[in-house]
């Protein structure tokens, strides 16, 4: 029986969307479908029980599971539009998480999380990538925080008006600290994956709460951008925060592809965080329905074995820790902070 997982980042719930949103969004997009091949077989990517994607509770099995289903806002999206499409995306995951009710938790706060991991149970998290709607209704904060979002990223790769990706070198923008303050308030966990080094540089300035990587590897591994360099891997630790281990083959090894990477490249990136003290900040964060990843790791279906190769690398302790126990402990913490 495989033990519990906690997943801190997926765009399955986009992709379930996608086919629904309204004309005007999917035309700013640019994209009438979300994962590749999706149109193809637009009938096998709607429902979360079964469908193509990386995740589905057919998928997931008998594994407990919780995952952060993430809302990604394109960049393209102006904040009025953003705040749209955010709410029929997390609609529409509400509406799945009722539909399977028999099986589907759908937690509105941290303490709902724990309680509800068992064998045949998944827990649906609501999060945001790219919180660009803030911009236009700080109000939307509180709210959102109300519907049971419990995480948030500033933004994505482009320079937009809360902050920028590393596609640019600007930090946090004056609206952007603000956010960041109110989000503290409201009790959303910050995200900080896909912020350049110089926003990451404004938040361990500016922060009171303990923070996320949700899906950022070690630079010192894989040299691409996204991932942490080791004092921002620190940074994070020391502020009781965790950092989930992406399964993008171009952040885990240079050159990386699906039918090269192997579980030695993955596990490197865990071994060099180990090695800088993160026994308790190392956690899970696929970007499943998000990228390319390894072909040992494709689909839900494979954590048993990935389990079975993780304990018999670094141990019973430390597999639990990284496939779930460190970022329940997180958002415990965030919400006692």
């Amino acid at each position: 029986m495989a033990f519990p997982v906690f997943d801190l980042h997926c765009d399955t719930a986009d992709r379930l969307a996608w086919q629904t949103l309204p004309a005007d969004l999917r035309a700013a997009t640019g994209r009438d479908f979300y994962g590749p091949g999706d149109e193809t077989d637009p009938d096998a990517c709607r429902e979360l029980a079964r469908n193509r994607c990386h995740l589905s509770l057919q998928a997931v099995g008998d594994t407990p599971w919780a995952q952060c289903l993430a809302c990604y806002v394109p960049d393209e999206l102006s904040p009025e539009q953003a705040a749209r499409f955010c709410d029929h995306v997390f609609a529409h995951a509400e509406a799945q998480a009722e539909k399977n009710a028999d099986v589907v938790t759908l937690a509105r706060r941290a303490a709902d999380i724990r309680p509800a991991l068992a064998p045949g149970r998944f827990v649906a998290v609501r999060t945001i990538e790219n919180a660009r709607m803030f911009a236009a209704d700080l109000g939307l904060v509180a709210r959102l925080a109300e519907r049971g979002v419990l995480m948030a990223s500033l933004t994505w790769n482009a320079a937009g008006p809360l902050a920028s990706g590393h596609d640019s070198h600007a930090g946090l923008s004056p609206l952007g600290a603000a956010v960041l303050a109110e989000m503290e308030r409201a009790g959303i966990a910050l995200d900080v994956s896909h912020l350049n080094d110089e926003g990451l540089a404004d938040v361990c300035r500016l922060a009171r709460r303990p923070f996320a990587a949700s899906h950022s590897n070690a630079r010192a591994v894989c040299g691409h951008p996204r991932n942490l360099t080791d004092d921002q891997f620190r940074a994070i630790v020391d502020r009781g925060g965790v950092v989930g281990l992406n399964y993008c083959c171009a952040f885990l090894a240079d050159g990386g592809t699906p039918g090269r990477v192997t579980f030695d490249d993955v596990a490197a990136h865990v071994e060099h965080w180990l090695e800088l003290g993160g026994e308790d900040a190392v956690a899970l964060g696929s970007d499943y329905d998000g990228c390319d990843v390894p072909a040992f790791l494709n689909g839900a279906q494979t954590m048993p074995d990935f389990q079975v190769l993780l304990v018999s690398r670094f141990g019973e302790t430390v597999a639990r820790k990284l496939c779930a126990e460190n970022a329940l402990a997180f958002f415990e913490r965030v919400a006692a902070a």
